[in-house]
């Protein structure tokens, strides 16, 4: 009986998030409704993800639970659906601290003839319409006033290489240390004065998203922080499928040698990117957006279980 009362203490404790939180995901809905999007549902459980060189997903008897809705809503934008979202459950294997869980809640939407940088520009829109709704103007993160008024910081990864890191973007790629320099030098700093994207990411990088024309070295992908928080990874989409199945390949030896799960080649998806027309997709986690948005500190203290709980 204590435990029972221990979890429902717990529970009201979070009363207050909890209520926000779902304030927050009314009205993600109703600006994608009044901007012209469909919401979709695609299966939670699928024969292959993605193959990704540093997410492994959870078996599901002979397939796998979904790391990402990215493939089957890009097979709908490739049978016609221009604009649509969708806030779904997904599932990734030892992901588990203050701001990671094994089952998350992600929002993600693509757009027909967006690129990257009009996604951003949505992208800033929408949680500022969302703010709104809340009556929030500003949020306090880290100790740090943080002012959600538009428009938001850009800054391409090169340059904030430049101006936080000890070395320099080049040098972090030959050393393969671009992700420890980012979460160590860069990231405490994005974010924390207004919203930052930070773009252009190396084409190494860019799993499924499309290279620039005028310098194929860089990626159009971005990410977004606030108050040193990675929220959202958005790109405009690369469509052509010899270049996809290439890079699905090379993933795909990539996880071979760390024994992870083998996957196979998500060939239905392949074909759908001959139907693809020029578009940009983003994720953005809805956790982490409540996080923001009620000052918490943990990803815990904005969801009602957690594995823990269970």
């Amino acid at each position: 009986m204590s435990e029972f009362l221990s979890d429902n203490n717990l529970l009201a404790r979070k009363s207050q998030n909890l209520q926000t939180r779902a304030k927050i995901i009314q009205s993600i809905r109703l600006f994608f409704i009044q901007n012209g999007f469909m919401e979709v549902e695609t299966p939670l459980r699928i024969p292959s993800p993605a193959p990704e060189e540093n997410i492994e997903a959870l078996p599901s008897g002979n397939w796998f639970l979904q790391t990402s809705p990215e493939l089957c809503m890009k097979r709908l934008v490739a049978a016609g659906y221009p604009r649509i979202f969708q806030i779904s459950h997904c599932f990734r294997s030892d992901e588990r601290g203050d701001k990671h869980l094994p089952e998350f809640t992600m929002l993600e939407w693509y757009v027909s003839g967006f690129d990257y940088h009009q996604l951003m520009d949505q992208c800033e829109a929408m949680i500022g319409t969302v703010a709104a709704d809340m009556g929030i103007a500003e949020i306090s993160r880290n100790n740090k006033k943080i002012n959600l008024t538009l428009p938001w910081e850009r800054i391409d990864v090169a340059d904030a290489f430049s101006r936080y890191a000890p070395v320099s973007l080049d040098e972090a790629l030959a050393q393969n240390k671009f992700d420890e320099i980012l979460v160590d030098y860069i990231e405490p700093y994005l974010g924390m004065n207004r919203p930052t994207f930070i773009y252009d990411y190396p084409a190494k990088l860019a799993s499924l998203a499309k290279l620039k024309k005028d310098n194929p070295s860089v990626s159009e992908r971005f990410e977004l922080y606030i108050g040193g928080l990675e929220l959202a990874n958005g790109f405009s989409e690369l469509t052509d499928a010899r270049e996809q199945r290439r890079r699905f390949e090379e993933a795909l030896k990539t996880r071979a040698d760390k024994n992870w799960a083998r996957y196979t080649m998500p060939e239905k998806f392949l074909q759908s990117l001959e139907s693809l027309p020029p578009c940009a997709g983003i994720a953005l986690g809805i956790d982490r957006l409540a996080m923001i948005i009620t000052g918490a500190a943990a990803i815990d203290d904005v969801i009602a279980f957690t594995p823990e709980n269970l």
